[in-house]
C-alpha cells in the first residue's frame, strides 16, 4: 500500500524531520476515510454495514454459515449475527495479540490474503472489519466459540479492554455491533466522521436481498426496530440466481416461464448465469464478482455477450432460421430484452479500478465464454418451442435494428451552424463550450416564448416540445427515432443515441427538464428521464440531468411579491404575514402564466434558483421502477399506487 496517506506538511514554510507526521494504527483511516470507504455521507455509513457483513458472507461461501441477521437499533447502532466459525481467538504468532483484536485493529490483517482463510471473498480490500471499527465511536465484538463467549470492546479503534470470557454458549459464530462515530454540531470538542448516522431501510434492504439471490440458501434476516413499530424481512432464495432473474423480469411478460440457468467449475473458478427474455426493448444483464456489483462489466461480461451471440448464430445457421444471404445477429440483436445475472467466484479478482467497477482477469473470459456456449447450445437443441422464440425475437430485433440506423441518420448533426433548421424550434445560446452551456427542456411553445425571452442567451439554449413525448419503455428504437420530439433532443444534444452514443459530443454540460409543476408536467418529466436512462444513461450517470424547480404560488402583499414552492411554504409564508390580512394568492398552472421576468427570477437565474439533479443509485431498482411506472402491466403499477397513495400525492419526482 502507499503509505503517502501517512504524511502531513505542517508548515508549507519548512520541511524536515519535524514536518512528518507518523499516523498510528488506524488514525490514517480516520484521517482520511474516503480512501477506505468512498465517501463520509450517506454512501459511505452505509458502506460500514456491507463491510461487516461482507465478512458473513465470506463465511457462508466457505461453507461455515447459513443465516445472517443484521438489526438496526434505537440508539443508532447497527449489529450484524452470524452462525459461522467465529473469529480466531487464539494468540497471533508475530503480533502476541488475540487474533479478533488483530482483525480489527490492524489494516491488512485477515484470513484472505493467500492464508488459506478463505478460496474466495467480497469486501473492501480485506481490510473491512478494522475500518470499521476506525469509523465508529463504539464497537462490540462477542464471539462464539469452543463452548465460551468471547467479548471486547473499542473506541474509535482503540482497544478499551483484553479480550475476556463473559459466559458459555452452545453456537458458534460472530456478533459485531457498531455505533458510527458521527459529527455533533452541538460537541465542539468531537469532530466525528460522518455528516449523518440515519441509515436508510430501503438502501440496505436492496443490497440484502441483492446478496441473499447471489447466494443461493443463504438466509438474510434484516430488522428496523428504530420506528414506532419494528420492521423485520427475511431473504432466503432456493433458487438463487434465477429467481434474481425472476425478480427482475416480474413487472414484464416474458418469452418462456422458467430462466436458463448454466453453472460450473473451471479450475477454483465458479461461473453462475441466468437469462431469461422478456417483452422490452432494452437489455438488463447485472454481472457480479464474488458477490460486489461490476456495472461496467469486464471480462465476465464480454465471455458471456460472445458465447450467447455466437450460439445463436450458430443455432439459426444449423436450422435454417438464419438463410444463407442473411447477415449475422449482432450482440445487440442477440441481447434485446434480455434480463441475466452473471455472477463469477474466483479466489483472485483483478479490477481495473479501486471502486471494482470492472472485472479484469483474462482468463475468465475464456471460462465464461466456453461454458456458457456449451451450456447454452445444449438448451437450445433440448427446447427447439424456446430456441425458436428466441431467434424471431433476435430476428425481429435485427430488423429494427437496421431500421433504426436509417433513422438515426436523419438525426445526425454535421455541424453547430445547422441548429437553425432544427425541428423543435431549438434557441441555442452563443457560448460554443460545452461545459458552460445548459438547454432547457420546455413544455409547449407558450412556456417556451417566456423562456427564451427570459434566459441568458449568452450560455442557455431553450428546447420548446409539443405535448408528451413518446413512451420509449413501450417502443422499439426505430420507433422511438421517428417521433419528431426525441428527434429534436438528439439532434439538439449532438452525442446521438444508443450505440452510437459518445458523451463526448455532448453540447450543453446541463439539461435541465422545465416542465409545469402540476401532475401533467410530472409525467411529462417522467417520459423524458425514461428516453434519458433507456437510451442515453451516461447523461444521467455522469450528473447531466436536472429537474427545474418552478414555483407553485405568488404571494402578492403590500405590493411585495414572494413565491412558495411547496404548500408547506405558502402555509409558512402566510403565518408571517397574518392569515387575515388576505394577501393576494396566484396558483400557477404553467410556466407559461409567469412572464418573462418572473420565469428567469424564479427558475433559470444560477444565483437563485434551485434544480434537482437526477440520479442513479441503483441500476436494478431503477430499472424496476422504470417498468412498473411506464411499462405494459396494469396491476402491478395500481398495487404500487394504492400502497404509495399517501406518498404520490405529496412527491415531487
Amino acid at each position: 500500500m502507499d503509505n503517502r496517506e501517512n504524511i502531513e506538511i505542517n508548515d508549507p514554510g519548512m520541511y524536515d524531520e519535524n514536518q512528518i507526521q507518523v499516523l498510528e494504527g488506524l488514525e490514517a483511516v480516520r484521517k482520511r476515510p474516503g480512501m477506505y470507504i468512498g465517501s463520509t455521507d450517506e454512501r459511505g455509513l452505509h458502506h460500514l454495514v456491507y463491510e461487516i457483513v461482507d465478512n458473513a458472507v465470506d463465511e457462508a461461501l466457505a461453507g461455515f454459515c447459513t443465516e445472517i441477521i443484521i438489526t438496526l437499533h434505537k440508539d443508532g447502532s447497527c449489529s450484524v449475527v452470524d452462525n459461522g466459525r467465529g473469529f480466531p481467538v487464539g494468540i497471533h504468532p508475530k503480533i502476541g495479540r488475540p487474533a479478533v483484536e488483530v482483525c480489527l485493529t490492524i489494516l491488512h490483517a485477515g484470513g484472505k490474503f493467500g492464508g488459506g482463510g478463505y478460496k474466495v471473498s467480497g469486501g473492501l480490500h480485506g481490510v473491512g472489519a478494522s475500518v470499521v471499527n476506525a469509523l465508529s465511536k463504539h464497537l462490540q465484538v462477542n464471539v462464539y466459540q469452543d463452548g465460551k463467549i468471547y467479548q471486547q470492546e473499542y473506541e474509535r479503534g482503540k482497544v478499551l479492554y483484553d479480550l475476556k470470557v463473559v459466559g458459555e454458549t452452545d453456537r458458534t459464530g460472530t456478533t459485531i455491533r457498531f455505533w458510527p462515530d458521527v459529527k455533533d454540531a452541538g460537541d465542539e470538542n468531537h469532530e466525528g466522521i460522518f455528516e449523518t448516522g440515519d441509515f436508510q431501510y430501503d438502501t440496505l434492504k436492496t443490497r440484502f436481498r441483492e446478496m441473499a439471490f447471489l447466494n443461493r440458501g443463504i438466509r438474510i434476516v434484516f430488522r428496523d426496530e428504530r420506528g414506532d413499530e419494528a420492521k423485520e424481512r427475511v431473504f432466503h432464495y432456493e433458487g438463487g440466481i434465477s429467481e434474481f432473474v425472476k425478480y427482475i423480469n416480474k413487472k414484464k411478460e416474458v418469452l418462456f416461464p422458467e430462466p436458463i440457468y448454466i453453472s460450473g467449475m473451471s479450475g477454483t473458478t465458479m461461473v453462475e448465469v441466468a437469462m431469461q427474455y422478456n417483452d422490452s426493448y432494452s437489455e438488463n444483464i447485472f454481472t457480479f464478482v464474488n458477490n460486489i456489483h461490476t456495472p461496467d462489466g469486464g471480462t465476465h461480461m464480454a465471455g458471456f455477450s460472445m458465447a450467447i451471440t455466437r450460439v445463436v448464430n450458430d443455432y439459426g445457421r444449423k436450422h435454417n432460421i438464419l438463410k444463407a444471404n442473411d447477415a449475422n445477429l449482432t450482440g445487440d440483436d442477440v441481447r434485446e430484452g434480455l434480463a441475466a445475472i452473471v455472477s463469477v467466484k474466483l479466489e483472485d479478482p483483478q479490477f481495473e479500478s479501486q471502486t471494482k467497477s470492472k472485472l479484469g482477469n483474462s482468463e475468465v473470459r475464456t471460462i465464461v465464454n466456453q461454458l456458457v456456449g456449451q451450456q447454452f447450445a445444449t438448451y437450445l437443441e433440448e427446447n427447439p418451442q424456446n430456441a425458436k422464440a428466441i431467434l424471431d425475437r433476435c430476428l425481429s430485433a435485427s430488423r429494427a435494428r437496421e431500421a433504426a440506423r436509417k433513422a438515426r441518420e436523419l438525426t445526425r448533426r454535421k455541424t453547430v451552424l445547422e441548429s437553425a433548421s432544427l425541428p423543435g424550434k431549438l434557441w441555442d445560446c452563443s457560448e460554443r463550450d460545452p461545459k458552460k452551456c445548459e438547454i432547457f427542456l420546455v413544455e409547449g411553445d407558450s412556456a417556451g416564448g417566456s423562456a427564451k425571452k427570459g434566459r441568458d442567451r449568452h450560455f442557455q439554449a431553450i428546447l420548446p416540445l409539443r405535448g408528451k413525448i413518446l413512451n420509449v419503455e413501450k417502443t422499439r428504437l426505430d420507433r422511438v427515432l421517428a417521433n419528431e420530439e426525441i428527434k429534436a433532443m438528439i439532434t439538439a444534444f449532438g452525442c446521438g443515441v444508443g450505440e452510437d452514443f459518445d458523451i463526448s459530443k455532448l453540447r450543453y454540460d446541463r439539461i435541465v427538464c422545465m416542465t409545469d409543476a402540476d401532475v401533467d408536467g410530472s409525467h411529462i418529466r417522467i417520459l423524458m428521464l425514461t428516453f434519458f436512462y433507456r437510451y442515453m444513461r451516461p447523461l444521467i450517470e455522469q450528473g447531466h440531468v436536472y429537474a427545474a424547480q418552478p414555483p407553485l404560488y405568488k404571494v402578492t402583499y403590500n405590493k411585495q411579491e414572494r413565491y412558495c414552492y411547496s404548500d408547506l411554504e405558502l402555509d409558512r409564508v402566510m403565518t408571517e404575514i397574518g392569515r387575515d390580512k388576505k394577501p393576494d394568492v396566484q396558483r400557477y398552472k404553467g410556466l407559461g402564466e409567469m412572464n418573462a421576468e418572473q420565469l428567469w427570477d424564479t427558475t433559470m437565474d444560477p444565483a437563485k434558483r434551485t434544480m434537482l439533479r437526477v440520479t442513479v443509485e441503483d441500476a436494478i431498482a431503477a430499472d424496476e421502477i422504470m417498468s412498473l411506472l411506464m411499462g405494459e402491466k396494469v396491476e402491478p403499477r395500481r398495487e404500487f399506487i394504492e400502497q404509495n397513495s399517501k406518498l404520490v400525492l405529496d412527491l415531487d419526482i
